[in-house]
């Protein structure tokens, strides 16, 4: 629960920075960039204290302090691929967002506002990846194998069903939600980012199935996959997005984004239902 706790604090103190700096300091971006590293240190640095008075057991003892080529080795196999997975993330949606801002201020206005729904609507399907992810990895190091394919299952279920209400609540809600970023007279914007929630928000499964089969791989030493399916999904979309957008305008990329999950999704499983006998076994 600490970890929640300082996460909860940092959150409540960017905001009360946010509104400190920029309404009360008028320092604009420069005090919302201030106050969110100033939150995020605080936060750190409390952990940390948190650690060393209450969690003494979990700091480096004297004869952890030696070098461990093979650890390093593992962990670097493990990170680059991540570093990888996330830098090709980063790349598509920036090109994602230029063909987007071709259509000018109204269609960039109501893809940020949207985008902000996003982030909350799917957050704790992606936060269940995480977990999902820690179960794997301590079923796989204990070579208990029915255990991780009942869990694939039952995580994809649970994802699956979670999803689908929340893509119900953002269908159903999209214009309210779209208010809470967007001001009632910007009818043009709103009526853009209900689009947008309607089309994309409407296969939140997709994505949540992604997130699981991210931890998955990655659980299973097998953090390759992962970028694979990040390549395919993103590829997807933004190939999709470009040669949509001409014809269909901003529907299309809205379209291309469900498409490149979902097309992600039947690669991730298929190779893991295919591959199963392999993947599932602790090979070092």
């Amino acid at each position: 629960m600490a970890p929640l706790w300082f996460l909860g604090a940092a959150a409540l103190l960017n905001i009360g920075l946010d509104l400190l700096f920029v309404l009360g300091f008028g320092w604009g971006v420069a005090g919302a960039a201030a106050a969110t590293v100033i939150a995020q240190y605080v936060s750190g640095i409390g952990l940390l204290a948190y650690t060393v008075l209450r969690c003494q057991e979990l700091l480096p003892q004297r004869a952890d302090l030696r070098w461990d080529g093979r650890i390093l080795r593992e962990i670097l196999d493990l990170s680059l691929l991540t570093c990888a997975q996330q830098s090709a993330m980063n790349f598509g949606i920036l090109l994602v967002q230029r063909l987007v801002d071709s259509f000018g201020p109204v269609i960039m206005a109501a893809f940020a506002a949207a985008v902000k729904i996003d982030a909350f609507a799917y957050l704790p399907v992606q936060d269940f990846g995480n977990a999902f992810s820690t179960f794997v990895a301590q079923n796989y190091g204990a070579g208990q194998t029915e255990r991780l394919r009942q869990g694939l299952r039952q995580a994809t279920l649970v994802s699956v069903c979670f999803s689908c209400a929340i893509s119900a609540l953002v269908v159903l809600l999209a214009q309210p939600l779209m208010r809470i970023f967007v001001q009632a007279g910007e009818t043009e914007v709103l009526a853009a980012g209900v689009q947008y929630l309607r089309i994309e928000g409407a296969f939140y499964a997709g994505i949540g199935c992604l997130f699981l089969l991210y931890g998955f791989y990655r659980a299973v030493k097998c953090p390759g996959m992962s970028v694979v399916l990040t390549v395919i999904s993103l590829g997807v979309r933004v190939a999709l997005a470009y040669a949509l957008a001409g014809p269909v305008g901003p529907r299309g990329i809205w379209a291309a984004i469900p498409i490149g999950w979902v097309l992600a999704d039947a690669v991730g499983y298929g190779y893991s239902f295919r591959c199963r006998a392999r993947l599932l076994v602790e090979t070092s």
